[in-house]
């Protein structure tokens, strides 16, 4: 990487999961509308098939006229070929199949355990990371060896248990997580500020002040405010008034699929019982939860205006995004060129020291960014990315009823990293009972049983510490 007039050029970037069919292409997106960068992304894929399609597709759209940034994009045969002399690296992988996947959120409704995401929390979220985190040893030892002063971007989930096995494998790592989840919590306050008469047009997301405190997709905060305008009273009145209706301008539509729209009503009661305003989406937040509150069942969900998202639904969706891979690669099809929203590439900018950014971020709480946390949780709060580094941003303690919610999932991620590098199906089954989507609500032997049923059915993507367990 070298500079000329303000720009960063020749930015070398490893991407681990080269050929997704969803991500990679928001990547790509926001890539091509950033003049200030260029350089060569890395593919890298165990489906390499994937990985070239996606090297076609991303060197069509960087040879269109209106993209200003420009990329060449590669195909690599190993992590070492990625990841030599790379200045970052992108993780975004799939661990396992949706077949895998589909045991992780359904198996577990035989006990009337029901999940709308299965991919962070509950008994989805602790099988998926038994799978994941062996590959991110794999990864964070390569990293280690080939690209050790390479900064590491994770999007996959559990993103709190990724981030976490990267550090332990290799301490002095520069990784963090990135999430879009908060997001759209900004996006719900401007929205409500418009609503409610303050402004006249939606005032840009970034002009919304937050403090986040958290962990990932259990995100929460203290304090929102907009050109010096406390938030909080207007978020109060819009509940009080609309509480039963919740939210529904704006949100008709969503990016991928009306699965995934809510009318946060989740998030409404939560702040009316907890007092901070919860910053993640419904379905997300419903998982970190007891059981019996948002998710007893079908019908209570429902009740609460958002969905269950069905593995059947995202095989259909996974056959569409295929269809259009083909179409993207054979340029029937052209990527729409428009900011995705995401904010990948403005810290990377900021990382190559162009600008200074202040974002949400997932590290380890070594600096006591939230005090009453332990050390090692990987948390969620702002941090300043500047030339070189994050810094990240002192959030402050969790109030006594919201460190009551967050604490089991934090001791849930030291026993489920644990299990993973011991092949411990006594700490699996610990994290089960602990899990509040899941305490109490089925027998200690019932829960056992899924435990070695799911355990079983993901098997073949785990190592074979895990063979007669």
């Amino acid at each position: 990487m070298h500079y000329v007039n303000n720009k960063a050029e020749d930015v070398q970037i490893a991407y681990i999961g080269g050929g997704s069919r969803g991500w990679a292409w928001t990547f790509m997106t926001d890539l091509a509308l950033e003049e200030r960068l260029s350089g060569t992304i890395r593919l890298y894929d165990i489906d390499r098939h994937a990985a070239e399609n996606n090297a076609i597709i991303g060197n069509h759209l960087s040879e269109r006229k209106e993209a200003v940034g420009k990329w060449k994009y590669e195909v690599k045969d190993s992590l070492k070929s990625a990841l030599e002399g790379t200045d970052f690296v992108v993780i975004s992988i799939l661990p396992g199949t949706f077949d895998e996947m589909e045991v992780d959120v359904h198996m577990p409704e035989r006990l009337g355990i029901y999940q709308s995401v299965g991919d962070t929390a509950g008994p989805g979220g602790i099988i998926r990371a038994l799978r994941t985190l062996p590959m991110f040893s794999e990864i964070a030892e390569a990293i280690k060896r080939y690209s050790p002063k390479a900064w590491v971007i994770n999007y996959t989930n559990p993103m709190s248990l990724c981030v976490k096995t990267l550090y332990h494998v290799f301490p002095e790592i520069k990784a963090f997580g990135c999430c879009h989840e908060v997001f759209g919590t900004q996006d719900l306050l401007r929205r409500i500020l418009k609503y409610e008469g303050y402004v006249d047009e939606l005032v840009d997301r970034h002009d919304i002040d937050i403090n986040v405190l958290g962990i990932n997709h259990f995100t929460w905060f203290d304090y929102a405010s907009y050109k010096g305008m406390d938030l909080f009273p207007i978020y109060k009145k819009y509940i009080d008034e609309n509480f039963e209706r919740g939210w529904e301008g704006g949100d008709s539509e969503h990016w991928a699929n009306k699965c995934f729209v809510c009318k946060h009503r989740v998030k409404f009661d939560l702040f009316n019982k907890y007092g901070l305003i919860a910053a993640a989406g419904d379905r997300h937040l419903a998982e970190f939860m007891p059981g019996d509150t948002y998710l007893k069942d079908p019908e209570t969900v429902e009740s609460w205006d958002f969905a269950l998202t069905s593995v059947e639904w995202r095989k259909k969706d996974l056959k569409d995004r295929l269809e259009r891979s083909a179409r993207l690669a054979s340029f029937e099809e052209e990527i729409e060129l428009k900011p995705t929203g995401e904010e990948g590439i403005l810290l990377i900018k900021a990382l190559c020291g162009l600008e200074r950014v202040i974002s949400n971020v997932n590290i380890p709480n070594t600096a006591g960014q939230i005090p009453n946390l332990p050390k090692n949780a990987v948390v969620e709060t702002n941090a300043i990315f500047d030339r070189d580094s994050i810094r990240p941003v002192s959030a402050g303690p969790l109030p006594k009823n919201i460190y009551d919610l967050i604490i089991p999932h934090v001791k849930n991620h030291e026993r489920v990293l644990e299990a993973a590098f011991t092949f411990d199906k006594e700490l699996v089954r610990e994290a089960f009972l602990n899990d509040p989507l899941t305490k109490g609500r089925a027998s200690e032997e019932e829960i056992f049983k899924l435990v070695d049923d799911m355990i079983e059915s993901t098997k073949k993507y785990l190592p074979e510490g895990w063979e007669g367990k």
